[in-house]
């Protein structure tokens, strides 16, 4: 049964759209940008790291577009100085949470988290670092994880259960707590549901997952072949 088609304002401008398509969508449909961390076109969205908040004419609060339904009539604006103050906050939390020492990073000039901060223009943070003492887990034999890198994106979370079906990640723990783990926290080398197929490392934004080995000018990550995989199983439309 085909979809109803409605209509909605997007920055002043009238866009059509279909429904149960997200704001993020129509949006990037329409050729409006709105910057995104834990996105990832083919999987489902999981609304984490709030940087696509817009406003929506009409509700008191900020809503994450990559999660809010598009309604008839409905009137978003995308980019303001609000927006834009929110969203260098979000980065500068970030930022703030983890030890991310960008210089010996493996991920360093092509890491997302740092190419949206130079975008957003956040040069500098005005929150203190809280450096936790968090532990590298390299037992797997062909990847590594570090979760000082990691911003609980849940890219690769999502990937591992939707795209390969091997549901080896997982959330476990609550707010500054929060850490990713394999196979109910154990190792990621004796996870047993591991196909050690890179999917998780290739939708990684950061250098938190990362394969052995690989000096920085070679650990580049193809997210989009993940998307474009997803999108050709059927994953989500």
């Amino acid at each position: 049964m085909p979809l109803h088609k409605v209509s909605i304002r997007i920055d002043g401008e009238y866009v059509e759209a279909r429904e149960g398509q997200t704001i993020l969508e129509v949006a990037r449909a329409a050729g409006k940008y709105i910057p995104t961390l834990c996105y990832l076109a083919g999987v489902s969205p999981s609304g984490a790291c709030r940087l696509c908040v817009v406003e929506v004419s009409g509700v008191g609060r900020l809503l994450p577009s990559c999660t809010t339904a598009v309604q008839d009539g409905m009137s978003v604006t995308t980019n303001s100085e609000k927006l834009a103050r929110y969203r260098r906050m979000v980065l500068e939390f970030l930022l703030t949470e983890r030890n991310h020492y960008c210089s010996v990073c493996v991920s360093n000039g092509h890491c997302e988290l740092q190419s949206m901060a130079a975008k957003l223009g956040v040069t500098h943070v005005r929150y203190p670092y809280t450096y936790p003492a968090l532990p590298v887990d390299v037992s797997h034999p062909r990847f590594v994880l570090d979760h000082n890198r990691c911003i609980l994106c849940t890219r690769c979370v999502r990937v591992c259960d939707e795209v390969e079906g091997a549901h080896v990640w997982d959330i476990a723990s609550r707010g500054i707590r929060s850490m990713l783990v394999s196979e109910l926290n154990k190792p990621w080398g004796e996870s047993k549901s591991c196909t050690s197929c890179g999917k998780c490392v290739q939708a990684c934004p950061t250098g938190a997952l990362a394969e052995k080995g690989w000096a920085v000018e070679e650990m580049t990550k193809s997210h989009e072949n993940i998307s474009r995989l997803a999108v050709k199983r059927g994953v989500r439309v």
